[in-house]
């Protein structure tokens, strides 16, 4: 293996293309019983009374007051309940469990039971809220002073609506108790998370809670949150019942009750003086649903990114989650960025077509670069390659020909092209990895001279063990099949922190780097030896100030690079996407197939977001479309052309000058989508999605 990008056989590639792989409802263990959980029916309300029927023999309900612990989830804050504590705050929060061994049984008592409800009036509408569960601002330079002395002011809302991850596989676990010990397994992101969880609710030490991940068929954000109250939830039971409890939603279940992105609703101000802009000034207000799971920090992170890629002198940010009485949203690839990137891409388009100025040129005009002070007073420590990126993008998809023949068109079928220019921050915000991870990882060299690599990371698909394994070997000049990873264990691995916020091959791969050259200055062939490494914060940082937003929120960001071109028919309504294409840094691709494979998927669940994911709710709060049949998600056949590129650009702290990749597509993708429609129709635009339904809307306006 020449170079850390060569490609090879993904190490879980096996077992997952023969079948041998085992998920979560794969697993048959003795004497195991199912459960299937009670959900509210209302959005807002106090229960009255529960009225069970006779339950068969070996049959059981689990509720709050089987609880051992605490009846609370702990995620960020811990105010999501286990089971209902007596109210209901969304439609499809779990009231209890029913356990037992015949599914259709378990069926069968859960529409028996009645659940009398006192009903109150929900609050389904963000605007409408009055409770906020979180608050944040910043300001850079003189904004008050900029727009005093601003000849023109553009002011625009902006709004993005949910996105269900869709993984293929639905959410699961299992869980056991037995001597005093409560073991939970099952398909997870971040199994210290749900240790977490399982501790504060069963009321146990560290060392009698045991988490171990199985293997996972996708979660983009959707399994780092959720998997700590259904864990919570199978502990609970499989105590009670003294048997382990399997408990796997279906997929109604899981799109209903489980955390999504963020509806948000953002708005822009933008001062203009002498057609240059002076001051930005962002509001977002971001929905976070019933509890407030993740959303303190996709707020953060949605905040950080409100001015995108640009470097102004004046800006004023704010924002606020507030609560609704609707699906807690939680973690999605992009956690909080696609929101405002959304938003400041649309608005730098609209303040090009009002100054006169062609969007790509006034884009250009103030991309940031190495050196620059960012929007919350950092600095930008190192290179931003966009002008090798634009370069390599403008002649993959002819954007700056194709923006200027499509101008101007008449007849039915009207083509469209729209760019977007983004980033995502690498690692947790702040000094999150310093003060709150603290991220340990081993190694473990047998008598044979093979090495267990030791860590909490899970494998969802992206490609996390291949990468950790490539690492490894490489470092220690062992071919890749002298090295073992398997699913983490508790019991086992240290915590190494989540798999989320771009971190693992960053942070984690780093730690396995350094404790690979650790381990080969002290190799002794035919001897048993373990090394262990620590979690060092990078000391070039500007120190992160969490209370007023200052700082460097990130020791380097990703950044990409999008175009998207679409052709309309005006009598239909239909937008056929022609192409996509995404040119992305990541540092040095740690292995270029697979992060291309993610720059791909990345990049059409993005166009998703921004043409077609439109999920909707009734007035009472109920979801409607919750099946694969009316939540609609694109597929490679809606996208024929899609084609995305890396370049190399080493990050000097990353192993072997890798950086985050995973989240990174996801955030460009709905903004080129979205400008392209408005390069078709020549109108702006302000929302996503952007449906079929709204071009029909929109072509009818022009109309009149």
């Amino acid at each position: 293996m020449d170079l850390i990008n060569q490609s090879v056989k993904k190490w879980d590639h096996d077992p997952k293309i023969s079948g041998a792989a085992k998920y979560v409802d794969d697993l048959r263990i003795k004497d195991m019983v199912h459960g299937k959980i009670l959900r509210s029916t209302i959005a807002s309300g106090t229960i009255k009374e529960i009225r069970i029927p006779t339950l068969p023999e070996g049959y059981l309900i689990v509720d709050q007051h089987d609880i051992p612990g605490k009846n609370n989830v702990h995620i960020v804050d811990d105010d999501s309940p286990c089971y209902s504590d007596g109210t209901v705050n969304f439609v499809g929060e779990a009231i209890l469990m029913v356990v037992g061994e015949d599914m259709k049984v378990l069926d069968k008592i859960l529409s028996e039971i009645v659940v009398v409800y006192e009903e109150h009036t929900p609050v389904l509408d963000m605007m409408k809220s009055d409770v906020i569960f979180y608050q944040y601002g910043y300001t850079k330079g003189d904004p008050d002073q900029a727009f005093q002395e601003a000849d023109q002011i553009l002011d625009e809302t902006f709004t993005t609506g949910y996105q269900e991850h869709i993984y293929m596989e639905v959410q699961g676990m299992i869980g056991f108790y037995k001597d005093g010990k409560s073991t939970v397994r099952g398909s997870m992101q971040c199994p210290y998370y749900v240790h977490s969880a399982v501790k504060m609710v069963m009321g146990l030490p560290d060392q009698q809670v045991q988490i171990i991940q199985d293997e996972m068929g996708g979660a983009f954000g959707g399994k780092e949150d959720y998997p700590s109250i259904l864990g919570a939830q199978v502990a609970v039971a499989a105590k009670k019942a003294g048997r382990p409890v399997k408990c796997v939603l279906d997929r109604r279940e899981d799109i209903t009750c489980t955390s999504k992105r963020h509806p948000a609703t953002m708005h822009y101000r933008a001062a203009i003086k002498d057609k240059k802009i002076t001051a930005i000034d962002a509001y977002a207000v971001y929905d976070c649903g019933a509890f407030t799971t993740l959303s303190k920090v996709v707020l953060q992170r949605g905040l950080i990114g409100a001015t995108g890629v640009y470097t102004f002198d004046n800006i004023r940010v704010n924002g606020k989650g507030v609560r609704t009485n609707t699906t807690p949203n939680g973690a999605f690839r992009g956690f909080g960025g696609p929101q405002t990137f959304f938003a400041i891409e649309m608005f730098m388009n609209h303040i090009a077509r009002a100054i006169g100025k062609d969007p790509f040129e006034l884009k250009q005009q103030y991309l940031s670069k190495k050196g620059d002070i960012t929007a919350t007073n950092g600095l930008y420590h190192f290179d931003i390659p966009f002008p090798e990126m634009i370069e390599k993008l403008f002649k993959e998809s002819g954007y700056p020909e194709k923006y200027q023949q499509y101008k101007h068109q008449t007849g039915r079928t009207r083509k469209g092209i729209g760019l977007s220019l983004t980033y995502h921050g690498c690692g947790f915000t702040g000094a999150g990895e310093r003060d709150l991870i603290k991220g340990v990882v081993r190694l473990k060299k047998n008598y044979n001279d093979t090495v267990e690599i030791l860590t909490a990371g899970t494998d969802m698909g992206q490609g996390l063990k291949t990468a950790f394994v490539k690492i490894v070997a490489q470092t220690l000049g062992v071919p890749m099949h002298q090295i073992i990873i398997a699913n983490p264990d508790t019991d086992r691995v240290p915590n190494s922190g989540p798999t989320a916020a771009s971190r693992s091959l960053m942070v984690v791969g780093k730690l396995l780097e350094r404790a690979a050259v650790k381990l080969k200055d002290i190799w002794v062939s035919e001897e048993e030896q373990e090394v262990e490494e620590h979690y060092v914060h990078p000391e070039f940082t500007i120190p992160w100030d969490t209370e007023n937003f200052q700082g460097d929120p990130y020791p380097d960001n990703s950044w990409s690079a999008n175009v998207v071109e679409v052709e309309i028919d005006t009598l239909t309504g239909v937008a056929d996407i022609v192409g996509a294409w995404g040119v992305y840094d990541v540092g040095t691709p740690v292995d270029k197939m697979i992060v291309i494979g993610q720059m791909e998927g990345g990049l059409l669940q993005a166009v998703g977001y921004g043409s077609m994911e439109l999920m909707d709710a009734n007035n009472k709060g109920v979801i409607r479309n919750n099946s694969l049949s009316d939540y609609i998600i694109p597929t490679a056949m809606d996208v024929p052309v899609l084609k995305t590129d890396v370049i190399n650009n080493p990050y000097v702290v990353g192993p072997f000058g890798g950086k985050g990749a995973g989240e990174l597509p996801a955030v460009g993708g709905a903004p080129a989508y979205v400008a392209a429609m408005e390069s078709a129709l020549g109108i702006d635009l302000h929302h996503t999605p952007f449906s079929q339904e709204d071009t029909l809307k929109a072509l009818e306006a022009m109309k009149k």
